[in-house]
């Protein structure tokens, strides 16, 4: 008789989370939408080297302070998996969503990536995969709850952590109508999702930041009465000046942090010298950032 094989242990967020229990992690999974960024920056449109050398800088120049760091297997991974450009402390996070993007446009769609789920890629040294979804109230949302369903399940049965990214999306009708309210959207995706039990919620920013400081924390409150389980707040969307504040919102509300990208480094993106303007305008807003974190995110063994 043969033993079925069992699944690996899946770590504890831990892996991910300062030794508080709070996160404050950094996102540099963008693909054609960084390429898209260099040459709105008027740095042209970048070759595939472009992009691995500046997810590298910030790996190397971000990845002591933070408590995971984000990337997909097209620009880099193997580079900052096998370099030593992070600390080995550093949780690993690797992007497994097949992205439906048009050329400088917005991602439309996602699926889980075979390469990365299906046993083509080596994912020693990675602590957690992330799976981006696009929500919408529209004939596929159910496929989009099979589709959370089945990538959760997968993390697991490879001993992986799940972080899942619902970003909300309005239809064509509602635009027509004038019904589309993002925050309702937004908390309307966390009832949906949340409750499938990811081992990380990641959700958009309440107001995408831009209320008063009594609006964002009552819109923080309802998001975060909205969701189950740990989460945390990524950036897109929100003005870089207004993240700190609507991070330190959200952690008030029960959120145990942040994963972002763009707040952290949009305005280095075509520098001529990338290394000494990360250390110059992105090593401290993850340092604010972090005594944010530390000071008022909820530890995640508490949510």
């Amino acid at each position: 008789m043969t033993d079925t094989p069992t699944a690996p242990a899946v770590p504890t967020l831990d892996a991910i989370a300062r030794p508080g229990g709070g996160f404050a992690m950094v996102a540099m999974d963008q693909r054609e939408s960084l390429r898209a960024m260099f040459d709105a920056a008027g740095a042209g449109r970048p070759d595939d080297e472009v992009l691995i050398r500046f997810k590298l800088d910030v790996a190397d120049a971000l990845g002591d302070l933070a408590s995971g760091f984000l990337i997909d297997r097209h620009y880099g991974f193997d580079r900052v998996r096998d370099g030593g450009v992070l600390p080995a402390d550093d949780g690993l996070i690797l992007a497994a969503d097949a992205l439906q993007q048009e050329d400088g446009g917005p991602v439309e769609e996602t699926e889980l990536d075979d390469v990365v789920v299906g046993g083509e890629t080596d994912l020693t040294g990675v602590s957690a995969l992330k799976l981006l979804i696009i929500w919408r109230r529209d004939e596929r949302r159910e496929h989009r709850v099979e589709l959370a369903q089945r990538f959760i399940q997968r993390s697991a049965e490879l001993g992986l952590l799940s972080v899942l990214e619902p970003v909300v999306r309005a239809t064509p009708a509602e635009l027509d109508a004038g019904t589309w309210d993002l925050d309702a959207a937004i908390r309307e995706a966390a009832r949906e999702l949340s409750p499938l039990r990811p081992s990380l919620y990641k959700a958009q920013v309440p107001m995408s930041g831009a209320g008063t400081p009594a609006e964002q924390q009552a819109a923080s409150e309802a998001l975060g009465a909205a969701i189950q389980g740990p989460w945390v707040v990524l950036s897109q969307g929100v003005e870089r000046d207004r993240f700190q504040d609507a991070v330190e919102a959200a952690c008030r509300a029960g959120a145990s942090g942040l994963l972002a990208g763009r707040a952290l480094w949009s305005d280095v993106v075509g520098a001529a010298d990338t290394p000494a303007r990360l250390r110059e305008l992105s090593r401290p807003r993850l340092e604010r950032l972090i005594e944010v974190v530390d000071a008022s995110a909820r530890p995640w063994t508490e949510a």
